[in-house]
């Protein structure tokens, strides 16, 4: 498995956090952590975050020491995005900050480009 060299997307601390706290629960060597979009969501597309088996099209990338895969198909949408976790009273789980999307829904799992 060689892994790709140019990032396409950034964890903050707390994320980085909380997926090795994941990845230490539920580790299946078989998967890697899943970055990407699907349709769906108030916004039109809506965020993938998961623990996924690689496919032949995925491109691997080693983030903040956490193994990644990102369809190529989905780099467009994703280039440049930061992945942060939040624990506040408003909100608690993953938030996305992504500098391509033109808008975004109110919970911030949706966007359009």
């Amino acid at each position: 498995m060689e892994a790709a060299t140019t990032l396409p997307v950034k964890f903050t601390a707390s994320a980085k956090a909380e997926l090795i706290k994941l990845f230490g629960e539920n580790h299946d060597p078989s998967k890697m952590l899943r970055i990407g979009v699907k349709g769906g969501g108030c916004s039109g597309l809506s965020y993938v975050l998961e623990m996924d088996e690689k496919s032949e099209r995925d491109e691997v990338y080693e983030i903040e020491g956490i193994p990644c895969m990102i369809d190529p198909a989905h780099q467009l949408y994703l280039f440049g995005m930061e992945i942060d976790w939040k624990t506040g009273l408003d909100a608690r789980g993953f938030v996305f900050l992504n500098p391509n999307a033109s808008s975004t829904c109110g919970c911030g799992t949706s966007f359009a480009v």
